[in-house]
């Protein structure tokens, strides 16, 4: 899905210094850490030993129990914190608070599939990006063009990055939600007729109904190429933005990156995002 969100702008917090501590889950820490660990980067982290990720449940992009992730970006930070000598703390928020939790310096990462993007590029560090996620339309009838979308009943989740688009088309006639859960139960419910969604998240929650990428229109920039996604990390931490890139890079290269792509369900092909591009 979907990274995909843009949350809007919310009043601007100071950001505590590279290792202070901040405000994150209170439950017991993901992994352990050994003592004489020797992490393969240097960078700073809103609290100490520890990376500090907002995230909200959207398989197959992002899952978590406690503080154990795991989905495609779940699996690679896991990978990550592994290799740096830290634990992972969760930070549970709605999909669109996700990025206003990293924008405000109450997380080092925002995971869940999210959207390289020129408003988010704006706001926070974005990482290289990780693989794509292509913009599907989910309904009974197999609509794949913008055209379908004329007189019927449409619905996404908010915060996405084709909302305005979608409701400038649409006459503004666009039923939003606040969670994925609740799109997918009413397309099965027949309460709306289409779906927009990302690649991942839509196949993950089809449940019979059939999901086709939408054909390329201008009408919805989201459209014309496949989206890319990245890790987006608090604006003033760009040597953790190394750090991800290099590891990702790693995960590429060995072929890591693709095992764990097909094994969330996305196809081998989505690790192949062509040069850094930014949507919006």
């Amino acid at each position: 899905m979907k990274l995909r969100m843009i949350a809007s702008a919310v009043a601007a917090l100071t950001l505590a210094t590279a290792l202070s501590g901040c405000g994150g889950s209170t439950e017991a820490s993901a992994t352990k850490v050994a003592a004489d660990c020797k992490p393969a980067s240097q960078f700073g982290t809103l609290k100490k030993g520890s990376l500090t990720v907002a995230v909200y449940e959207a398989p197959p992009y992002v899952t978590f129990k406690g503080n154990e992730l795991g989905g495609v970006d779940g699996d690679i930070l896991m990978g990550f914190a592994e290799k740096e000598c830290l634990d992972i703390t969760t930070v549970p928020a709605a999909a669109a608070a996700v990025i206003p939790t990293v924008q405000g310096g109450r997380a080092d990462i925002a995971t869940g599939g999210w959207w390289r993007s020129t408003a988010r590029a704006e706001i926070l560090a974005l990482t290289e990006p990780i693989y794509t996620d292509q913009m599907v339309l989910i309904s009974k009838d197999g609509l794949n063009k913008v055209t379908d979308l004329k007189g019927k009943k449409v619905g996404t989740v908010n915060g996405n990055v084709w909302v305005d688009d979608a409701k400038n088309y649409l006459g503004g006639d666009l039923q939003l939600y606040k969670a994925p859960v609740d799109l997918f139960q009413d397309l099965k419910s027949g309460r709306i007729d289409v779906g927009i969604d990302g690649f991942g998240e839509a196949h993950q929650n089809s449940n019979g109904l059939k999901v086709e990428v939408l054909e390329p229109d201008n009408a919805i920039k989201a459209s014309l190429e496949p989206p890319q996604t990245c890790f987006p990390v608090t604006k003033d931490n760009a040597a953790l933005v190394t750090a991800l890139n290099s590891y990702v890079d790693g995960l590429r290269k060995d072929g890591s990156l693709e095992k764990i792509v097909t094994k969330n369900g996305f196809p081998a092909s989505s690790i192949n995002t062509g040069s850094a591009r930014l949507i919006g």
